[in-house]
């Protein structure tokens, strides 16, 4: 912890009662450690674990996904988090263990994170993000439904519509645009909770998605259903699915699944 804040929290910590103490430091660490995910459309040179591990983000590389993710930090920080985290490169992918405990996990980092940045690169300063292609990829759905708070920037960093507000699905507007881009009503949008209730609604949600990897689209579902199945990359996306409707049809006893 930096000198300001360990002399902040001496002077604070001084002036409490002895009950006061204990939640003193609990939030105060707490807050310290709180970290902002990133929600983003893969795209060329992104960096990934090992090009970045012992290396300083702004000493490196601006080119591609380097010159993202070093945006995406420095908003995070613009916004007072200290900790970030990014998909591209804080799963290590060559640990086929990390990454089911990664896909398993992926909606809880989302929902347990401050603050979700989401990089819109189609999107020009003053456009709409409706045509978005981040509204049409399999992973980012889980990214919208999870985090309590969003903010949405556009192709060059600009906040949405240069909106101020700490977070976008507190604006009326912001909420409309989204439930016509995603055909999700803003109830669901604002307080989702994860479970196989109403699946033919959730698979609904996801039909218009796709994914680079055909598995995926099933392994993308795993947290907005909140099941935790084997993770098999090579199989057949008929199978990923076949496998996942099965135990939602288990969980739930619903056999309108199978008409999505």
């Amino acid at each position: 912890m930096g000198s300001q804040q360990y002399d902040q929290l001496l002077s604070s910590y001084g002036a409490c009662t002895p009950d006061q103490r204990a939640t003193l430091i609990h939030t105060t660490v707490s807050g310290y450690f709180q970290f902002v995910t990133f929600s983003h459309r893969w795209g060329v040179n992104e960096p990934l674990l090992r090009d970045v591990e012992g290396h300083s983000i702004y000493g490196m590389s601006t080119e591609g996904g380097f010159g993202k993710l070093q945006a995406f930090c420095l908003r995070a920080y613009e916004q007072n988090y200290l900790w970030a985290w990014s998909d591209t490169c804080c799963i290590d992918k060559d640990s086929s263990a990390e990454l089911q405990e990664a896909i398993g996990s992926m909606f809880a980092w989302y929902r347990r994170s401050a603050l979700t940045i989401v990089h819109l690169s189609d999107v020009p300063d003053n456009g709409s993000f409706g045509a978005s292609e981040w509204f049409r990829r399999g992973w980012t759905l889980q990214e919208l439904l999870a985090p309590q708070t969003i903010l949405f920037y556009t192709q060059y960093w600009s906040p949405y519509k240069n909106l101020s507000g700490s977070n976008h699905k507190s604006d009326a507007n912001v909420m409309q645009e989204l439930e016509n881009a995603t055909g999700i009503d803003s109830r669901f949008l604002t307080n989702f909770s994860p479970g196989v209730d109403d699946a033919r609604s959730r698979l609904l949600w996801a039909s218009p998605r796709c994914t680079t990897r055909p598995e995926d689209i099933a392994y993308s579902l795993f947290g907005i259903f909140a099941l935790h199945l084997p993770v098999l990359y090579g199989e057949s996306a008929e199978n990923a699915l076949g496998r996942l409707l099965a135990e939602i049809i288990s969980q739930s006893g619903d056999i309108s699944v199978l008409d999505w």
